[in-house]
């Protein structure tokens, strides 16, 4: 993704193609200091240029800073050294923030991301406690209403997650959502991999659970507008598009968009998530690390069961982001002959689907080239 400009107000128009994510800083309010982490990973990277967008002073916090140089917003905010795992170095970098949002997450770390996770967010949530922060805003996982138990381990670590810092003594908002449609996202690559890459595939009973995806751009609408949350609110809110579709639905919507031949889908009983999750990092670039987590995350269905977050961030004059608008505002047909389809750019320059530099290797799409030479 390329940054919208940091220093250029939001745009007046109401299209959602066009709008900005942010959306309008409230009427009369003041702008708030905003700590970010995660601002190395995909939707830090976006959130910061839309809080800059509306208005807000952002304090972006990272373990190696050096990494934030030549983003196109590092000069407009102030960059802080931390560890969010460090109680000292983040109680001190929170110093004095209304808001402080907590992205991070140890997805694709190993077999102990959740004990990992579980210690940094009660070190986070003391840390803003004592630091006298306003608000917490956390991005989760939205999970079905089963036991604990019965949750895969990366749903479960996340539902964890929300609970410590709602129990932190600071309002937390906990926006919980399902697959998220952008470029770099892990579950959206996958996703992407798989359509382009097998014209016939075999999959798991898990391709026909449900599942509400919800574009880039609306997550970070929702983000922006829980800084100004009222100090009473402290509460998980689902947040998802305006489509439930199936997995299969999904890639099969996809194939659409992207201009590809309908996908021949079968499901069988016997691939695992385990078995799963090799056989992604085999046919995708996504690791088998990653994969692992997100396929076991898809046996469950993930719907939203209620839509409260409107009563505080109102949905666009245009509604929601649906899913096939979320793909084509990510990817834009570029035919290499008739061979492939490949990522090229955004419908909208600026749009917070573009890639990023810092989104993995394997975000995007793949690069062919015919080299040449002659001496």
């Amino acid at each position: 993704m390329t940054p919208t400009d940091d220093a250029a107000p939001p745009p007046t128009t109401t299209a959602p193609a066009a709008e900005s994510a942010a959306g309008p800083t409230v009427a009369g309010s003041r702008p708030l200091t905003v700590a970010v982490t995660g601002v190395t990973g995909y939707v830090g990277g976006r959130l910061v240029p839309e809080l800059l967008g509306a208005g807000h002073r952002v304090r972006a916090i990272a373990r190696r800073p050096e990494r934030l140089v030549g983003r196109d917003w590092a000069q407009h905010v102030d960059l802080v050294q931390a560890d969010a795992s460090d109680l000292d170095q983040i109680r001190e970098a929170l110093q004095g923030a209304d808001v402080a949002y907590y992205l991070i997450h140890s997805l694709g770390t190993g077999r102990s991301f959740a004990a990992r996770d579980r210690r940094t967010a009660l070190t986070f949530a003391r840390a803003a406690r004592e630091a006298g922060v306003g608000r917490i805003v956390y991005l989760g996982g939205l999970f079905p209403d089963v036991d604990d138990a019965d949750l895969s381990p990366h749903l479960a670590s996340r539902k964890e997650v929300g609970e410590i810092l709602l129990s932190s003594g600071v309002p937390t908002t906990v926006l919980q959502a399902a697959v998220i449609l952008g470029s770099g996202s892990a579950s959206f690559e996958m996703m992407r991999y798989l359509t382009e890459r097998l014209p016939a595939m075999t999959t798991p009973r898990w391709v026909d659970n449900r599942i509400q995806p919800i574009a880039i751009r609306d997550v970070l609408r929702y983000l922006v507008g829980s800084a100004t949350m009222p100090p009473d609110v402290s509460r998980a809110f689902d947040v998802g598009g305006p489509d439930v579709l199936t997995y299969r639905q999904m890639m099969q919507g996809y194939a659409q968009v992207a201009g590809l031949p309908r996908r021949l889908i079968v499901s069988v009983p016997v691939l695992t998530p385990r078995l799963s999750s090799h056989w992604v990092g085999l046919v995708t670039p996504v690791p088998a690390s990653i994969a692992r987590p997100l396929v076991e995350s898809l046996v469950h269905e993930v719907v939203c069961d209620e839509h409260d977050i409107a009563r505080y961030v109102p949905d666009p004059p245009g509604g929601l982001i649906g899913f096939r608008r979320a793909v084509e505002l990510a990817l834009q047909r570029v035919h290499d002959g008739e061979v492939t389809t490949r990522w090229s750019s955004a419908a909208v320059e600026g749009a917070p689907s573009d890639p990023l530099p810092s989104d993995p290797d394997w975000a995007g799409g793949s690069l062919y080239v015919d080299e040449r030479r002659r001496v």
